[in-house]
């Protein structure tokens, strides 16, 4: 039911170029291009378009096939980045990450002026930090180029997102003010998946999409979302602003470095009952714990989604949500079933053995028949592969920035 079709394109719209803090020297895009291959997605964001080196690498490198979109490497590109804005409001110092999306090369360059007028350093990192609010940069970026879109980033992130627990808001209106009807989507973060979204304030008539946040190129597509439509600039602004979200593809959210609140230095992990039992210290050094997603999402939500996961795999609702289907990364469960670790040469060559015989690790994980996963995997990582996709598995949840992790073997 949910193959990719001629109707359909997958879509990883959140990573990093090797300009960016924290970033593998190998973010070229000749190796976002072929990851992008291997992984199976058809588009990828161009990313960090403020940074003048990485500029002048997309224009010369990448290929205008209509109006916003680009071609390279056999994969498509839409000119995005992620900015951090830093600002006072309310009271309270605000550090609020966004996606910004640009029709062409022309507004960025607008962009990157108006963003160096306001003080902003793009030659030092390829995620700028502005000193300018949320709302005020989704109206800057609107009055340069009506066509831009912006999406708040991984909005349950403790100091960086929209609704994280450091330095986020309760509402998205209380964020974003008159420029509220402008936000079309948000961006779920590795911690949260569609579900905990579902019942969220404010987010009801938004689209939910989930992308990776890559930092280095194996990392591209461990999150993805699917849209409905041809592909295309405008054809993306539209998705976004009508909701036309086939399903997206999640990281188990316990995997995520902020599921559960906690103290990772105490080794101390709080499910939302711990924390309201126990306090928001910690129990070991009496510093204050992160206070995790999952506390956040259960303070803000107005209740439980009713779901349930279809014999695929798929998460599914009666209220007319996009489903979503939840998976462990390939590289993850060969590591665990081989006993080794994910860097292993062994680990590696049978990685891209199975991509070389199924195509792509997005049809290994979620859409090869078991037949097909016997013969080309063997029976045991078959039966890993098969029980990953259907949510037979153990999870040790992530907290205060240490991921979680996920087991599948036994």
């Amino acid at each position: 039911m949910f193959h990719q079709d001629s109707r359909t394109y997958i879509a990883d719209l959140h990573l990093h170029s090797r300009y960016a803090y924290a970033t593998s020297k190998n973010m070229t895009l000749e190796s976002l291009a072929a990851w992008a291959r291997v992984k199976g997605i058809d588009l990828l964001s161009s990313a960090d378009f403020t940074h003048p080196v990485w500029r002048r690498e997309l224009e010369d490198k990448l290929v205008p096939v209509s109006p916003g979109l680009y071609r390279f490497g056999g994969v498509s590109f839409v000119l995005g980045t992620e900015v951090s804005c830093v600002y006072k409001q309310g009271g309270r110092s605000r550090r609020v990450h966004m996606l910004l999306f640009a029709p062409g090369f022309a507004t960025v360059d607008r962009l990157r002026a108006a963003f160096s007028d306001a003080g902003a350093k793009l030659e030092s990192d390829g995620r700028p930090t502005l000193r300018m609010s949320a709302r005020d940069l989704t109206a800057l970026a609107l009055d340069i180029d009506p066509q831009c879109m912006v999406i708040p980033a991984h909005v349950w992130t403790p100091w960086f997102g929209l609704f994280g627990s450091k330095s986020g808001f309760d509402h998205l209106e209380e964020c974003f003010l008159d420029m509220a009807p402008q936000i079309h989507a948000i961006e779920t973060g590795l911690s949260s998946d569609p579900a905990m979204n579902w019942n969220i304030q404010g987010l009801g008539d938004r689209s939910i999409v989930s992308f990776s946040d890559a930092h280095s190129a194996p990392k591209l597509g461990r999150e993805l979302t699917v849209f409905d439509g041809d592909l295309g600039y405008g054809e993306l602004a539209d998705a976004l602003r009508y909701c036309r979200v086939a399903y997206s593809v999640e990281f188990y959210p316990e995997e995520g470095k902020y599921h559960h609140s906690g103290h990772r230095k105490c080794g101390v992990s709080h499910s939302p009952e711990d924390t309201a039992r126990i306090g928001q210290r910690c129990p070991v050094c009496n510093r204050p714990l992160t206070l995790g997603v999952l506390h956040r999402i259960s303070g803000l939500s107005d209740g439980e989604e009713s779901s349930h996961r279809d014999a695929g795999g798929f998460v599914q609702n009666q209220e007319g949500f996009p489903p979503f289907i939840r998976l462990v990364p390939l590289i993850e469960v060969i590591a665990e079933t081989m006993g080794l670790g994910p860097a292993s040469k062994r680990v590696e060559r049978e990685y891209s053995r199975i991509i070389g015989e199924l195509e792509s690790e997005l049809n290994v994980l979620a859409w090869a028949g078991e037949a097909d996963l016997v013969t080309v995997a063997g029976e045991t990582l078959a039966r890993n592969i098969l029980k990953a996709r259907v949510g037979e598995v153990m999870v040790e949840p992530g907290y205060d920035g240490l991921y979680g992790k996920v087991s599948v073997a036994g």
